[in-house]
This record gives structure tokens, sequence and C-alpha cells, in this order.
């Protein structure tokens, strides 16, 4: 049974009714290309301003067309660091049901994160569906993460102190590819920063139809995305999409998993982090009242966004500086 419900907070009713224009077609009707479009004009329109970092820089990870070819990024690091240091690092795999998304679109929090937490920050251009579907993005994933463990030395990161984190799908990515390191028995991973991560693809519990409309992220947006990344729905049952159905959840690295109460995968991450928990792992669990899917990245609109943001550097610079 739920717990008692709190209501919408008053900044995430103002920001729905922005979003509510008279006409407009619902979001999960556009083609994906207006999607796309969409998510990042949003993204741009009420995120805060950029901090100044010590380096933004773009590069692309190798590897050949036929393994999926290379992969962009972008590296940042925070203000004041020097460029020779060995610094701790955030692998960032952005949200959007592995479908929509950029980097640009979360180049802010990225900047946010890097300064406030003392750490590199190093944000994924991941493959995206339809165009590459399941497992091209956790295969990607996984990838990078042996490649930067590998350039440690070349790219100024300490190998010994690297987390994954992400928001939405993005946090699927970071829970995946912390399993699959634990597996391989390598590399090691020190941190998990999840973001309302999608966690059961199944959605069967409460919260999916508690939330199913009205609350940002819809349940038809839900098929939507895994309709184009997950086109095989046998596949939903595999842990690489479902993280919450992995064989163990033991032996993982420690988490941060911030959520909104009002968001159709709460009880989903809810029940993530109490596997985690219940196999070993410290996990603290930090769910925001009257929030909504999507806020954490959007500090012009929401002010608890904001206190997310360094709710979770706070969380990344005592995990890997100390």
């Amino acid at each position: 049974m739920r717990r008692f419900l709190s209501p919408v907070h008053p900044e995430t009713s103002l920001f729905l009714a922005k979003l509510d224009r008279p006409g407009a077609p619902p979001f999960h009707t556009l083609p994906l290309e207006l999607q796309r479009a969409a998510s990042e004009k949003m993204q741009f329109a009420f995120r805060p301003e950029a901090p100044e970092v010590a380096q933004a820089h773009e590069g692309w990870i190798p590897r050949d067309a036929s393994a999926g070819g290379p992969l962009r990024y972008r590296l940042y690091r925070p203000l004041d660091s020097l460029m020779s240091e060995a610094l701790p690092l955030l692998i960032w795999f952005h949200g959007g049901g592995w479908c929509i998304g950029n980097i640009e679109s979360y180049d802010v929090m990225c900047r946010e994160i890097a300064n406030q937490s003392d750490c590199a920050v190093l944000s994924l251009a991941y493959r995206l569906a339809p165009e590459f579907p399941f497992p091209a993005a956790p295969d990607d994933a996984f990838y990078a993460l042996n490649w930067i463990t590998d350039q440690a030395s070349a790219l100024a990161i300490d190998p010994a102190r690297i987390a994954v984190g992400g928001d939405s799908a993005g946090g699927n990515l970071a829970a995946v590819t912390a399993l699959a390191a634990r597996d391989a028995g390598s590399p090691a991973i020190a941190f998990q920063l999840l973001i309302y991560p999608s966690t059961d693809q199944r959605g069967i519990t409460p919260s999916h139809s508690t939330f199913a409309e009205g609350y940002l992220l819809s349940q038809e947006s839900i098929r939507g995305f895994q309709h184009h990344y997950l086109p095989d729905r046998t596949c939903f049952t595999d842990w690489r999409a479902s993280p919450l159905l992995a064989a163990s959840h033991a032996a993982l690295p420690p988490a941060l998993m911030i959520t909104a109460s009002h968001d159709p995968l709460v009880d989903d991450c809810r029940t993530y982090a109490q596997r985690l928990e219940t196999n070993g792992v410290t996990v603290r669990y930090s769910e925001y009242s009257g929030m909504v899917h999507g806020f954490f990245t959007l500090g012009r609109a929401f002010t608890d966004a904001n206190r997310a943001v360094t709710e979770a550097a706070t969380a990344l610079r005592e995990a890997l500086n100390p």
C-alpha cells in the first residue's frame, strides 16, 4: 500500500500549467524528431544559468564502426582545478527514454555537479533508439566505462574513484553499468548516483497508474519509448533493461537515489532501493515531495531542483573525496 500522498508542490502546478497550452498535441503523439526538439527546448528554457568551469572539453571515444562507431563525450573539470590533477570522475548518462535527450541539454547540470562536488564529469552521448534499439545503450555505457578507465591517465582521472550516474533512462544505464562491472570483475565503480531511474519495464507498481497522466511523464510516453527501445517485449525482463530483475544485487557500490513523489516510476525506484539495501548495499533514498519526473535539471522552475543537485554533488564529494 502506498504511503499518504503529499500534495503537488505549487511550483509543480505552475510548471505544468505553462506546458499545458490549449490545442497543443500530447507529447507522446508527436513524431520522435519533434519530441527530441521539444525536450531540448524545455531543458534550455527552464535550466539555470551555466556556471563557469575550468574545462568543458569535447572528445570522442574511438570504436570500430562494426562495433557501433565512436561515442561523443563532453568532459567537465571543476572551476579552480588543475589540469594535471587526477580528479575523481562521474560518468553521466542523460535521460530521455533512451530515445531523446543529449549532451547539450544537460550541460548546465553537469557544470553544477562538477563545481559543487570537486569531481570531473564526463557526459556521454550513447546511441539512441529507434535508430539503435536495445542493447545498444547499455553496450555503449559499459564500453565507455572500460575506455575511460584505460585512458584515466590521459584524461587526468583517478581510476579508483569513478562513479556512474544518470536520470531516468540514464539512471537505468548507470544501474545496469554497475551490475555489468560487478559481474565482469572490473572496472571498479565507487558510487552510483541514481536520479529517478527506470528499473522495471513491466510497469506493475501502483504509481504507474496513480500518475499515468498529468504529471509530465505519462504512461503513454513510457509505452512509446519502450516501443522504440524495446521492440521485442521479451526483452522487458532482461536485467539490462530492468535492473530490478538481475539475479543478484549484492556487492554493488553505494548509491544515492533521488526521486519525485508524483512520478510513475517512484514505486519502482523505491523497490530498487529496498532491494539494494536488503542485499547489503549502502543506499540513501531521497524523495522530493510534490515534485514530478524530470524536475532535477529544471532549476529555473523548481527550487527543489537546485537543492537536489546540491544533495547529489555533496554525496559525490563525500564518496569520492574521502
